[in-house]
């Protein structure tokens, strides 16, 4: 398999991912809506195209990190599929929903193209410190050409089988249950806080012995510190994980009434005009409703 990818999407995630793919001698051709972003990437040696189509190499590899489904079904049009082609490989590390990659799947399908899912649990930093972890699923041959190659900027892959909606379900499950997490500290550090208990304090303790987990140490840190910038992850893109979740969710009858006040901690802090915040801002909620 060719050393070169075509890489779309240099968001909060993909650029990081790119370096590091470029990093580990890989030949980058890169595409993004704005253009700008690319530029860091370049100075690094990859190219830049105007047009998605023109990254792909037919029978070639290409990676998609992309906002949500509608992105993804954009520009991976029948036509730039068809171009990938016989033997080509799509690896799309979007958090969409499972259904969006059976269709993408049966798409490459009739080009003779495989489709990998492969989302990833990491914030930026985590990219950076190769220190995230990858679920993949779709076809068995591919699931093995791209492992090697994500394990260049991951600490853990996680094959979850030829489904290639199952790798979605499973991310979707993860950032559920981040969430959840988010609003679970924020509900805990407020009531600490109204009793006269620093949030910094009762967060030191937790996340050293009962809850010593990245998750409570690091979003924890967030949580307890109010520190909602800089922006890794949306409010916005939580509320559409959210969504998929329950969609998913709906989809076999499995009522998630957690899930639910999550969703509703989200609208409502758009509503408030937190779009500009990390979605760690989820945790406001409990203290608005505590008059903090």
């Amino acid at each position: 398999m060719s050393e070169k990818i075509a890489f779309l999407g240099l968001g909060n995630l993909g650029t990081p991912i790119a370096e590091s793919l470029i990093n580990a001698g890989y030949e980058l051709t890169v595409w993004n809506r704005t253009a700008s972003k690319a530029d860091p990437l370049v100075k690094l040696g990859a190219t830049v195209v105007e047009d998605p189509m023109d990254a792909i190499i037919p029978g070639g590899i290409v990676f998609s990190v992309l906002a949500d489904d509608a992105a993804v079904e954009e520009i991976f049009s029948m036509e730039l599929v068809e171009k990938l082609g016989k033997g080509g490989i799509h690896v799309s590390m979007s958090t969409i929903s499972p259904e969006t990659s059976r269709q993408l799947s049966q798409i490459h399908d009739w080009y003779g193209a495989s489709y990998v899912a492969a989302p990833i649990f990491a914030r930026p930093e985590a990219v950076k410190a190769g220190v995230g972890n990858i679920c993949v699923s779709g076809k068995a041959e591919a699931r093995e050409i791209v492992k090697p190659i994500v394990q260049t900027f991951v600490k853990g892959v996680y094959d979850f089988g030829d489904d290639p909606g199952a790798a979605n379900v499973v991310k979707l499950a993860g950032n559920f249950m981040i969430a959840a997490s988010l609003e679970m500290m924020g509900e805990a550090f407020t009531m600490a806080e109204k009793n006269g208990i620093s949030r910094q304090s009762i967060y030191e303790m937790l996340t050293q012995t009962l809850f010593a987990a990245p998750i409570f140490q690091n979003y924890g840190k967030i949580v307890a510190q109010h520190a909602y910038e800089p922006v890794a992850f949306r409010l916005a893109l939580g509320l559409k994980d959210i969504k998929l979740t329950l969609q998913t969710a709906s989809d076999v009858n499995v009522p998630m009434p957690m899930a639910d006040l999550i969703k509703n901690r989200f609208v409502s802090a758009l509503a408030k005009g937190r779009d500009n915040l990390d979605w760690g801002a989820l945790a406001m909620g409990a203290s608005d409703d505590a008059g903090l």
